[in-house]
């Protein structure tokens, strides 16, 4: 019975979800109101991300290199190995899969909270009552905004973890720049960097519309705006985990 009403649940949960996207995807009814919100969002969800996107990437750039190099060292592997390692786990999965589940946590939050309080202050309700479609004027410019700027913060995040990886190898001394740059030139492939690019819209598109459905569904005061701001948080990275396996099985 137990499992019974969990699965009910979920359903029940899947099901508003799907009606709210419904709601949200309906064309704008001013569309130079949503172009205001849209270059908004666009700037609070990403540019405002950038800064943690470029501090996180440069470290995680800088230690999986001193990894590569303290555990996969040997005489019988070449020395650009660590540089061609590095490249990979930055391209295939940190840049991608690693920085949007840490953007959950900043941005998800985010979304749910300042949907949660116009919830509970009855913002919403007002717009409901002057006939504006709510879902699709707060939440769509969200949705559209981090999905414009999350190629820009994984192109950003690659790059600057190979510029950590450098500031290591430069600074530790334990690889020469030389060594180095054989490696992360070594047997490139583009179709990497789109594949990264391709995960991270879905990511995104996760991030923005389960944050902002724990947002605008809440019910109660206060402490329900925090627990839905969990929530998203929550069932965001583990959807971005879930979708990982499939999308990475289907584009590789």
């Amino acid at each position: 019975m137990h499992k019974g009403n969990i699965v009910s649940n979920a359903l029940t949960t899947f099901g508003r979800y799907i009606i709210l996207m419904g709601r949200t995807f309906a064309r704008p009814e001013r569309l130079r109101m949503f172009w205001k919100q849209y270059v908004k969002e666009m700037s609070a969800l990403g540019v405002d991300s950038i800064g943690i996107v470029l501090l996180i990437s440069f470290f995680i750039g800088a230690v999986i290199c001193i990894q590569m190099k303290v555990n996969i060292e040997s005489p019988w592997m070449p020395r650009w190995t660590v540089g061609y390692t590095t490249r990979e786990i930055l391209l295939l999965e940190f840049s991608s899969s690693i920085m949007c589940l840490i953007l959950s946590g900043k941005v998800g939050s985010n979304i749910a909270s300042e949907l949660g309080t116009m919830r509970v202050t009855q913002q919403i309700d007002a717009l409901e009552i002057m006939g504006v479609n709510s879902a699709s004027y707060l939440i769509l410019p969200k949705i559209c905004g981090l999905l414009t700027i999350m190629p820009f913060l994984v192109i950003f995040s690659s790059a600057t973890g190979i510029l950590g990886a450098y500031a290591t190898a430069w600074v530790g001394g334990i690889l020469s720049a030389d060594d180095l740059t054989a490696g992360l030139q070594h047997a490139f492939t583009s179709w990497f960097v789109w594949m990264s690019i391709i995960k991270s819209m879905f990511f995104a598109f996760i991030i923005a519309s389960v944050s902002s459905f724990f947002g605008y569904t809440v019910e109660g005061g206060s402490v329900e705006v925090g627990k839905a701001s969990t929530d998203a948080v929550v069932c965001s990275s583990v959807l971005i985990l879930f979708s990982d396996v499939f999308l990475t099985q289907l584009l590789s």
